[in-house]
């Protein structure tokens, strides 16, 4: 966990004078008068968490004080330059070799639970590939196992969790035998939590009587992560040289991809980011722009509505260039930035939170009565002088997992490899007899280890073959 940390010993029951002298500088009276009730045992546990809680840094969040992060002036915002056409063979040729010359790690940020598919678990460990039913983590894991083999080096896989997902995602891992990644190859490392405060009173809400509401710092907060947990020094050390980037509940992404790679040392990038068409006004997903030729992101909620609604006169989306959270980080700049000791502005967002009042009552919100804190990757785009952004098909690359039900659901991600994978077979050349394209079923998969793409599926596949879906493609069942 990352955050403040107190260099005094834990008290027997009476709390830590310098934790009370910050409490009561931060004005968290609420907190001092819940403590006075509680159980030797839980005096103790809410120390501990208290001991790692910057709370004056939210607290000077909360008074506007703090480094909070704003929204670029929309009208000097234009359409950025985007890298389109077909990949050209130097590119890959580029890619491979940084490869083949252990120049590339993989980083996956883990830190959300998946509520919002009706569990407390960690997202990363949701079943979704369509036969196999293997998790987010376990298609990821062999991703990137199948491109250390195609190239003969072990990829470093880096995965970014919080202190509510850690122990489960790990445990998955182990129980899994790490899904057969060298020992050492992945490397797990947490990211820091911000607590919620009362959006009229700035006081700390408590989820239980006896603990604080807190959240991860988001995904802007792997920059502090890393500096933290040494790893982006080691990596150096190792020889890494470029860290892709990618967010646990997308199963369709190309994990380094290596055309995408030799494109951003083509170009040589600080940073490098896919772009996928926004093609509904109303989507929720943020907007590359350019900004006095800087890069900026911008969040769908800071989009106004008539700007998000405007078309070109080819009916297209006037502001389109959507950001799937594909991303590729030039070690050396990210080095230099954790060396200056920037760290990331905060978002701050109202919030429905509910909790637990001084009277011990469960109170749930009507409307937002919480102020949450979050880091965003995006803001460091703004540091960078040299920046791509590349064109990718939708259908080729994202299809995220967050909701139960409707859009972005595990049921349109299961489509969407289905269909992906019925469109690489049938340029293959294969019939699939008994599946529904618009439906995106039965079920097709087509193993990492078989192919990671449609060129190598096209390479790997027998001329001609007949399949019936439900059908997985490996290298069991295909001879």
């Amino acid at each position: 966990m990352m955050g403040w940390r107190c260099p005094f010993k834990l008290g027997d029951g009476s709390l830590n004078p310098d934790l009370r002298n910050r409490l009561e500088q931060s004005r968290q009276g609420e907190t001092l008068k819940r403590w006075e009730g509680l159980s030797e045992g839980d005096k103790k546990g809410l120390e501990n968490q208290l001991l790692g809680i910057d709370f004056a840094q939210a607290f000077g969040l909360f008074l506007g004080q703090g480094n909070a992060a704003g929204a670029p002036p929309l009208n000097a915002l234009k359409a950025p330059t985007i890298q389109t056409g077909p990949a050209q063979e130097k590119f890959l040729n580029m890619g491979v070799k940084a490869l083949r010359t252990g120049e590339v790690a993989v980083m996956v940020v883990a830190g959300g639970q998946a509520t919002r598919l009706g569990t407390t678990k960690p997202k990363g460990i949701w079943p979704i590939t369509p036969v196999r039913n293997h998790s987010l983590f376990h298609l990821h894991a062999e991703k990137v196992l199948a491109l250390s083999q195609r190239h003969g080096k072990a990829i470093p896989l880096l995965i970014m969790t919080s202190p509510s997902t850690h122990d489960e995602s790990l445990a998955h891992f182990e129980e899994n035998h790490f899904f057969g990644l060298a020992p050492g190859q992945a490397r797990f490392f947490q990211q820091g939590i911000m607590p919620a405060m009362d959006l009229n009173t700035g006081q700390l809400l408590f989820e239980q009587p006896h603990r604080v509401f807190t959240a991860p710092d988001g995904h802007g907060g792997s920059l502090a992560a890393l500096k933290a947990s040494g790893l982006a020094q080691e990596l150096w050390r190792q020889g890494i040289r470029h860290l892709f980037y990618f967010q646990v509940d997308n199963p369709l992404v190309r994990i380094a991809d290596p055309v995408f790679l030799g494109q951003h040392l083509d170009a040589n990038a600080e940073i490098s980011c896919k772009v996928i068409e926004k093609t509904r006004p109303g989507e929720k997903i943020g907007i590359f722009a350019e900004v006095a030729g800087k890069c900026h992101l911008i969040e769908y909620s800071d989009l106004p509505g008539d700007l998000a609604e405007k078309r070109t006169p080819d009916g297209k989306l006037l502001v389109r260039a959507g950001n799937p959270a594909i991303h590729l980080f030039n070690l050396e700049f990210l080095l230099q930035i954790l060396e200056q000791g920037s760290a990331l502005p905060f978002h701050v967002a109202r919030k429905k939170v509910s909790h637990v009042n001084l009277q011990g009552e469960w109170i749930v919100p009507q409307s937002e009565n919480a102020l949450k804190f979050e880091r965003f990757i995006f803001d460091l785009f703004l540091s960078a002088s040299r920046w791509l952004l590349v064109e990718t098909a939708r259908e080729e690359e994202f299809a995220p997992l967050k909701n139960a039900e409707g859009e972005d659901s595990p049921e349109t991600a299961r489509a969407a490899q289905n269909r992906l994978f019925h469109t690489w077979l049938t340029r293959a050349g294969a019939k699939v007899a008994n599946f529904d394209p618009s439906r995106g079923s039965p079920d097709l998969e087509i193993c990492p280890f078989f192919a990671l793409d449609e060129k190598e599926l096209a390479d790997h596949l027998p001329k001609g073959i007949s399949l019936t879906a439900p059908a997985l493609i490996d290298k069991k069942t295909v001879r």
